[in-house]
C-alpha cells in the first residue's frame, strides 16, 4: 500500500486524485465536528466553500430542513445558526437535519479531493475507524491535511501519523513518502501526550485564545467514534 500526504489542500497535485482512496483531516475543526455530527444523528452535511454559496443553499432549502453552520478566522459567521464547535452538534439539535456547512480551511479541503474514487474524512476521534476502513479496501491512499491558511499545520500531520499507525500495526507492507514517514513518527514519539506537541502549533493557539478549551479536549480524544463519512456527490453521510 502506497500512501501519500500533502500538508495543505494548496500542495495536491490534481492529477494524483482521480481513482485513489482520498482521506480528509481538518483536526481543528471541520471533521472533527462532521464526523460528531453525524454520529448524532445528522442526515448529511453539504461542504461549500464560500459564505455566499451557503446562504443561498439555505434560502432556497427546504424551511426546517437545513442549518448553516461554520466559521471564518475560528468564530461563527454572522446569521449563522452554528460555529465550527463540535461541542454545538448535539443530537437535539442536528439529529433528522442537513447541514450546509463552510469554513476557513476544512471545507477547501474536502471540495480539492472531488475527483477521487472514494474521499473519507478522519480526525484522532475516529481515527481507528479510518485505519481499518483504509486495511478493508486495500487501496493506494491520499490524505490530505487541511492547514490554517494555507500553511503546514501540526496538528493534521499528527493526526494522520495516528491513522498511519494503526495500519502499520497491521504488519502489511507500507510505502509511505516522506510527509508520511514524518507523520508517523511525529504521532509515535508523541502518542502519549499529543498535547504536549500540538500546543505549539498555530492553530491550537487561535482556539486557545478564543476560549474553545472545550473543543481542543475533544478533538484530542482518540478513537471515540466509530463510524466513517464519505463525500459523495457533494454530500458527505455516514458510511
Amino acid at each position: 500500500m502506497d500512501i501519500t500526504v500533502y500538508a495543505t489542500y494548496d500542495d495536491v497535485q490534481e492529477n494524483k486524485i482521480p481513482g485513489n482512496l482520498v482521506v480528509v483531516v481538518d483536526v481543528f475543526r471541520a471533521t472533527s465536528t462532521i464526523i460528531t455530527s453525524l454520529n448524532n444523528g445528522c442526515k448529511g452535511i453539504i461542504p461549500v466553500v464560500e459564505i455566499e454559496e451557503a446562504m443561498a443553499l439555505y434560502k432556497n432549502g427546504e424551511k426546517g430542513e437545513y442549518l448553516l453552520g461554520g466559521e471564518r478566522e475560528a468564530l461563527k459567521i454572522e446569521g449563522f445558526h452554528l460555529s465550527n464547535s463540535p461541542n454545538e452538534y448535539t443530537r437535539n439539535v442536528v439529529e433528522g437535519r442537513m447541514i450546509i456547512f463552510t469554513t476557513t480551511n476544512g471545507t477547501k479541503a474536502i471540495r480539492k479531493a472531488e475527483g477521487a474514487d472514494k474521499i473519507i474524512l478522519g480526525a484522532l476521534i475516529n481515527a481507528e475507524a479510518i485505519a481499518q476502513y483504509i486495511l478493508s479496501k486495500d487501496e493506494d491512499v491520499v490524505f490530505i491535511c487541511a492547514g490554517t491558511e494555507g500553511q503546514f499545520s501540526l496538528d493534521d500531520i499528527v493526526t494522520v501519523g495516528a491513522i498511519i499507525s494503526r495500519i502499520a500495526a497491521h504488519d502489511i507492507s507500507l510505502e509511505l513518502d516522506d510527509l508520511g514517514f514524518v507523520c508517523r513518527y511525529m504521532y509515535d514519539s508523541y502518542s502519549d501526550n499529543l498535547e504536549s506537541v500540538i500546543k505549539n502549533c498555530r492553530h491550537y493557539n487561535i482556539l486557545k485564545e478564543a476560549g474553545y478549551y472545550d473543543d481542543i479536549t475533544y478533538c484530542l480524544k482518540e478513537d471515540v467514534i466509530s463510524i466513517v463519512p464519505r463525500y459523495v456527490d457533494g454530500i458527505i453521510t455516514a458510511k
